[in-house]
């Protein structure tokens, strides 16, 4: 279900990172996890009544939104570098798609951009989430 804007929801989103599609070839797997995270980031603009921008860092939207979603929000910065290490699996799914390591590296990727997705949600949740670091263990266990 696409919702406002051609958006999914946050659980939506989630719900598509847990589901393991055995028919996606290796670049289109990239392309949907470059898609989902550039959601996810929408959202978390969207929250902050920030136009989401259509602009590209280094040729990723993803770095772009990232970058625009840190102004004035410094604990979002905990997010760098999920966002820029998908930017390195999406060049690897996609210059090398019969690398011998390519399932090992689609799960990596699938891993990240489920990273990016929980961190996100959880600051929806804990604003506070990412000032000390980034884990959201507490946030999972219901100590938040």
């Amino acid at each position: 279900m696409i919702g406002v804007n051609g958006m999914r929801t946050m659980a939506e989103l989630e719900a598509r990172l847990l589901t393991r599609d055995a028919a996606l070839t290796p670049v289109a797997l990239a392309d949907e996890l470059l898609d989902l995270c550039e959601q996810i980031l929408c959202h978390w603009l969207s929250h902050k009544q920030v136009v989401p921008t259509e602009a590209k860092v280094e040729g990723f939207r993803l770095l772009a939104l990232h970058r625009q979603g840190c102004k004035g929000e410094p604990s979002f910065n905990a997010c760098r570098e999920s966002c820029r290490e998908l930017a390195y699996y999406y060049n690897l799914l996609h210059l090398e798609p019969e690398h011998p390591q390519i399932t090992s590296r689609m799960a990596m990727a699938r891993a990240v951009a489920m990273h990016l997705c929980l961190f996100v949600g959880g600051k929806f949740e804990v604003p506070e989430l990412g000032d000390d670091c980034c884990s959201s263990q507490a946030l999972r266990a219901g100590a938040a």
